[in-house]
């Protein structure tokens, strides 16, 4: 009898002498050209068929561990730390990898078989981290890290899954930032004019660029004639090691001998990156007296003076240390009586003042040098809309709407910057709904409509409330309102003043029939009439030719003043209505 012989690189099954059922299955190539032959040895015939199946189907589809070291998660990490990822990333980059793997990963998971990590045992790490004092974001951090470093192993088949990408990471919520007042902005510019580099400030508050693209900032980028400022590069944080051979038992950066083993700048990291922005006429003049001022500072210097062509230098030339800059920053709002805040909220408050001054898109993202991909997202996490910005626009739509002219924008607390609201409400499937008596309130979250029903119960004590959950589509058709009236945030408890006058054609006030002016808890608002405004207000013309004035805000005073302004505004336009556009309605 003749038996067929298996093709090469077909798996077999066999009895072995030692009583045990073998399997070998062809899974590659290994590095020298001869066949990767994979072992699995069972008790008996079926459990082995099992194996070889499994290993199969592993090839065929994930892929099977390349054969050869024997990693351990702390072999890995280090050698893709430093030979793999330390000449393709910026110096910065690097940095940030080492601090992972070298101080937390290492320590916490380094002793770990490589293929024998778990995204359960990445899971407790982050978790550890936290509890030991590292912030959500440091765990977040770490777990960017390993997880690009996993996937290299995989790309290498000394993994076939990524154990990261399968861990659920470290939740991180992102701080909103609120921008300074343009009050703020004053008092810090009129500081930042007793103290060296005052033009460093001002670049930073004005046009919102980079500490790093500040510091790197050469005369040669600063076009005078024209007016420009080219930014070009990026000023990198020294980097140092012992030049005492490591005798002086202090850290390489506090050495008296230190040496710099980093360059000063590097170029912008991405095309975008690399851009020309315009000065205002007093930055032009505040850059020209800088530079007299740096001349006199060179003559004092004499031989100490280091010539770089930098435009903020120490007073000896040298490119000033990030540090120190980022410390004279904080003095500085210490001395302006601003509250703290980091470097990086100048850049914020910029671009939130491009927003007001309604700058379009394209041009916000060459000032602030976003690539097109990404600008969009940028956008909502820089430009933050403002009092003053929803005010605008809200005149805006009343204009399209109802025919209304949009009065000059009333000064509120700190002028342009008056404070921040958080981006608009994003969609989500579960609408939760306070029901105070024959009242739907919705919220995005259920907090919010909790802590409303339980106001509720302590302002109306025996009226039912309760919180009841909708489909977001099913609250869309049968909510009153529908989704524009979902709140995004729980309201505030200050009081929201009102005042309310109709007048005739002929400009006399109509008798309403209630008090002209009355005060109501703001959190008892639906979302279309809720405002944390001083005062804001609008003239309308009704249907039957009268026309109301509406005004309402926070503060009680402003609110009266505006509600004189606003009844002047009326007259006017009940009695000449064609300089209004009303024209067609008489």
């Amino acid at each position: 009898m003749t038996t067929s012989r298996q093709p090469n690189g077909a798996s077999t099954i066999y009895h072995g002498k030692d009583g045990r059922w073998h399997g070998r299955v062809t899974v590659g190539v290994k590095d020298d050209g001869t066949p990767d032959r994979r072992h699995v040895g069972r008790k008996t015939r079926a459990e082995v068929t099992k194996a070889v199946r499994e290993l199969e189907k592993q090839r065929d589809s994930t892929g099977v561990r390349k054969a050869g070291q024997i990693w351990t998660v702390e072999n890995w990490l280090t050698h893709w730390a430093e030979n793999i990822a330390a000449p393709n990333v910026g110096e910065n980059t690097i940095d940030g990898y080492r601090v992972a793997v070298y101080h937390h990963l290492i320590p916490g998971l380094g002793a770990h078989r490589l293929e024998k990590l778990e995204p359960e045992h990445l899971e407790r790490f982050y978790r550890k981290m936290q509890a030991n004092g590292s912030s959500a974001g440091t765990a977040h951090q770490v777990h960017r890290t390993v997880k690009t470093a996993l996937n290299e192993a995989v790309r290498r088949r000394h993994l076939t899954i990524n154990p990261a990408s399968v861990a659920k990471a470290p939740k991180v919520e992102e701080e909103e930032v609120e921008p300074y007042t343009l009050e703020e902005v004053q008092r810090l510019l009129a500081e930042a004019t007793k103290v060296r580099n005052t033009a460093r400030w001002v670049i930073a508050l004005a046009l919102g660029l980079r500490q790093g693209e500040v510091l790197g900032l050469k005369w040669e980028d600063v076009d005078f004639e024209v007016g420009v400022i080219l930014v070009r590069r990026g000023r990198l944080r020294p980097r140092y090691q012992h030049g005492c051979g490591d005798k002086c038992g202090r850290k390489p950066g506090y050495c008296p001998q230190k040496i710099n083993v980093r360059r000063e700048t590097k170029d912008t990291k991405t095309r975008a990156g690399k851009r020309p922005i315009g000065m205002p006429e007093e930055l032009l003049k505040l850059l020209k007296r800088h530079k007299e001022e740096q001349e006199r500072e060179r003559v004092r210097a004499r031989d100490l003076w280091v010539e770089k062509g930098y435009v903020f230098t120490s007073p000896a030339g040298e490119p000033l240390n990030p540090n120190t800059d980022f410390h004279r920053w904080k003095d500085l709002l210490k001395t302006a009586k601003v509250r703290d805040g980091r470097l990086h909220d100048a850049r914020h408050t910029a671009a939130t003042v491009l927003l007001i001054l309604g700058v379009p898109e394209a041009v916000v993202d060459r000032i602030m040098g976003w690539e097109p991909g990404k600008s969009a997202r940028m956008r909502r996490r820089y430009q933050h809309l403002t009092g003053q910005v929803l005010q605008q626009t809200a005149a805006k739509v009343g204009g399209l709407l109802w025919g209304t002219v949009p009065s000059a924008p009333l000064s509120t607390p700190g002028g342009l910057l008056p404070g921040s609201s958080q981006d608009p409400a994003p969609v989500a499937p579960t609408v939760h709904v306070a029901r105070l008596g024959e009242r739907l309130i919705p919220f995005l979250h259920r907090e919010h409509a909790d802590s409303v029903v339980a106001q509720w119960g302590d302002d109306h004590p025996g009226h039912p409330a309760e919180v009841e959950e909708w489909g977001r589509e099913e609250w869309k058709d049968k909510g009153p309102g529908g989704v524009r009236l979902i709140r995004e945030r729980m309201p505030d408890r200050k009081g929201v003043h009102h005042a309310h006058a109709v007048f005739l054609p002929g400009g006399e006030r109509l008798n309403i029939g209630h008090t002209e002016q009355w005060s109501v808890m703001a959190w008892e608002f639906e979302t279309d009439l809720y405002t944390d405004l001083p005062v804001r207000w609008h003239t309308t013309r009704r249907p039957g030719q009268e026309v109301e004035a509406q005004v309402r805000g926070t503060d009680q005073g402003a609110v009266a003043v505006a509600f004189g302004e606003a009844c002047a505004q009326a007259v006017d336009r009940a009695r000449n209505p064609e300089r209004y556009g009303d024209s067609d309605a008489c």
